[in-house]
C-alpha cells in the first residue's frame, strides 16, 4: 500500500486532526521517517527509523495540539540527527526517562520520608530534625538533593531574613527569622545532604563548602554585644534566691487556697520543702553549671548523694564521647538533691526531674526541652530580674564564678563539660584574675631601685655614680 506523503506543515496537521481516519499515517516530504498516524480524536507525531541492529523501531514525539507543528519537526531532526550518529534516539529517551526517575528518587522529600526518616528516628531528637527540615525547606522538597547550589542557599537564607507580611490587617508584621535560627535550619539539611553523600546515594553534599552570610549587626545587637555570656552580679544572685522563696510561697498560697474551696483532697504543701520541681531544678542549674538537656535527662542512677558525685553521659557531645563523665557537687547541690530525694520517696532509679504531664505512653517521662521557659519567666518576674536574663546564664554564671576564684582553666573546662578547652578559653579565660600583669610586675621590682635586685645594705651611691662617669670620659 503507497505511503500517502504530504509536508507536514500547521496547515496540513491542522486538517488531519480533523479529517484523517484512525489509525491512517501521513509521512512528511522533507523529513525521512517523520510521519504522523490519526488515533481517536488526535494526532500522533512520530519518527519511524531503523537501529545499528537493523531494528525498525518508532519514537512517539508527543500529540499535536500539545506539541506545535515547529516544535515537532525540531524534535524529529534531533532524533534523525542521533540516528545519524549511530544512536538510538528511542533509547536516549528512554535513559532521560529513567534518569528523571533517578532524579524523583533523590529529591529531598523522597530522602527524607525515606532513609533519613528511618536514620533520625533512631535518635532521641530526631523527629524534631524532621519536623525542622520539612519547615524550613518546604518549597525545596521536590528539588533533586544533588541540583542544590549555592545560588539557592543565597536566595533560601534572603527570603528568611525578609520581613513578611502580617497574616491579619491588625497584626504587626512579624520579625525576620534570627540567624542562629537559620543556621540551625542549614546545618540540619546539610548533615542530611552529607548522610546521602557518605552512602552513595549523590556523588557529593552540594552544599560543602557552602556557608551562609552572617547579616551586619544591628546598633541595639553592637549595643548587646558581650551580654549574652554573662555572670550574675551580687545583687542579682540575692534576688534570684528571693525570688524562688516567693515562687514556693505564691504556689503555697494558692493550694490554701484550693483546698479551702472545694478541693480538700490536694495534698497540702506547707511541710514540703518544694512545692514543685521548679526550685529544685533552678537550684541544681546554678549549682551545677549543667546544661538543660542534662538536667532533663538527669537520673536517680546518675546521682551518688554519699560521695557527692553525678556521673552520666554528657548529651550535647554523646556522639563523640559515649562514655559517662564524673561531676564532684557542691555541699549545696548535694542538699538540694538529698531534699528533693526525700520528698520524691528516695527513689532508686527514674528521672529526677519528670515531666508533671501526664501522657498514656510515658507517664512521669522526660520534659519537654521548652518546660522551664514558662517557669523561669515567672520566677525572674518575681525576682524582679532583667526581662533578658536567660535561664542559660545560670551556666554562664556557674563557670564565670569558678574562673573569678582562679580556678584553673582546664577544671573549669571539665566541670563544664566542654568537648574542647578552647571553648572555655574563648569565653571565659578574659575572666581569670590577672596573673600577667602580676608576673611583669614582679619582674620590674628586680631591678635597682625598685626594691629588689640587691643584696640587703647594697645601694647604688653617689661616689660610684661619680666614679662611672669620670671612667666614661677619661
Amino acid at each position: 500500500m503507497a505511503r500517502t506523503t504530504e509536508k507536514l506543515t500547521k496547515r496540513t496537521l491542522d486538517r488531519l486532526a480533523q479529517a484523517l481516519p484512525e489509525g491512517d499515517e501521513v509521512w512528511d516530504t522533507d523529513l525521512p521517517g517523520y510521519h504522523v498516524r490519526a488515533r481517536r480524536g488526535w494526532l500522533a507525531l512520530r519518527v519511524s527509523y531503523y537501529n545499528t541492529a537493523r531494528q525498525r523501531r518508532v519514537l512517539t514525539l508527543g500529540r499535536y495540539g500539545t506539541r506545535s507543528a515547529a516544535q515537532a519537526r525540531d524534535d524529529a531532526k534531533e532524533a534523525l540527527a542521533i540516528v545519524a550518529q549511530g544512536g538510538d534516539p528511542r533509547a536516549v529517551l528512554e535513559e532521560a526517562k529513567a534518569e528523571a526517575e533517578r532524579q524523583k528518587q533523590q529529591t529531598i522529600r523522597a530522602y527524607l520520608d525515606g532513609p533519613y526518616s528511618a536514620y533520625q528516628n533512631r535518635k532521641k531528637d530526631g523527629a524534631a530534625t524532621l519536623r525542622r527540615i520539612r519547615h524550613a525547606f518546604t518549597d525545596w522538597l521536590d528539588k533533586p538533593m544533588g541540583s542544590l547550589a549555592r545560588a539557592d542557599v543565597e536566595r533560601w537564607q534572603a527570603d528568611q531574613e525578609a520581613v513578611r507580611a502580617p497574616k491579619g490587617k491588625d497584626e504587626p508584621p512579624p520579625k525576620p527569622r534570627a540567624f542562629s535560627t537559620i543556621k540551625r535550619d542549614f546545618g540540619a539539611l546539610y548533615t542530611m545532604l552529607e548522610h546521602a553523600a557518605e552512602r552513595k546515594v549523590i556523588p557529593t553534599n552540594p552544599l560543602k563548602g557552602i556557608k551562609l552570610q552572617k547579616p551586619a549587626l544591628t546598633e541595639d545587637e553592637l549595643a548587646e554585644q558581650g551580654t549574652e555570656r554573662r555572670y550574675l552580679e551580687p545583687w542579682e544572685v540575692e534576688k534570684l534566691f528571693t525570688g524562688l522563696d516567693v515562687y514556693q510561697e505564691l504556689k503555697r498560697e494558692q493550694r490554701r487556697s484550693s483546698r479551702a474551696h472545694g478541693k480538700a483532697y490536694l495534698p497540702g504543701l506547707e511541710h514540703v520543702a518544694y512545692v514543685d520541681h521548679v526550685a529544685p531544678w533552678i537550684l541544681t542549674m546554678y549549682y551545677t553549671g549543667f546544661r538543660p538537656g542534662d538536667l532533663f535527662g538527669l537520673r536517680w542512677e546518675h546521682v551518688n548523694l554519699i560521695f557527692a558525685t553525678i556521673r552520666k553521659v554528657i548529651e550535647k557531645t554523646a556522639h563523640s564521647r559515649p562514655e559517662p563523665q564524673t561531676f564532684p557537687i557542691s555541699t549545696a547541690a548535694t542538699d538540694v538533691l538529698k531534699t528533693w530525694w526525700k520528698q520524691q520517696g528516695e527513689p532508686k532509679a527514674g528521672l529526677v526531674f519528670p515531666s508533671s504531664v501526664t501522657r498514656r505512653s510515658s507517664p512521669g517521662g522526660r520534659m519537654d526541652k521548652t518546660a522551664m521557659q514558662k517557669p523561669w519567666a515567672v520566677v525572674r518576674k518575681l525576682a524582679g530580674l532583667p526581662d533578658d536574663l536567660a535561664l542559660y546564664t545560670l551556666r554562664h554564671n556557674f563557670a564565670s564564678q569558678l574562673v573569678m576564684a582562679g580556678t584553673d582553666l582546664l577544671t573549669v573546662s571539665r566541670l563544664m563539660a566542654h568537648a574542647d578547652i578552647q571553648t572555655t578559653i574563648a569565653h571565659y579565660a578574659h575572666l581569670a584574675p590577672d596573673h600577667k600583669r602580676d608576673a611583669v610586675e614582679a619582674f620590674a621590682r628586680k631591678a635597682p631601685g625598685q626594691g629588689g635586685g640587691m643584696a640587703d645594705g647594697e645601694s647604688p651611691t653617689q661616689a660610684s655614680i661619680a666614679h662611672s662617669v669620670k671612667e666614661v670620659r677619661a
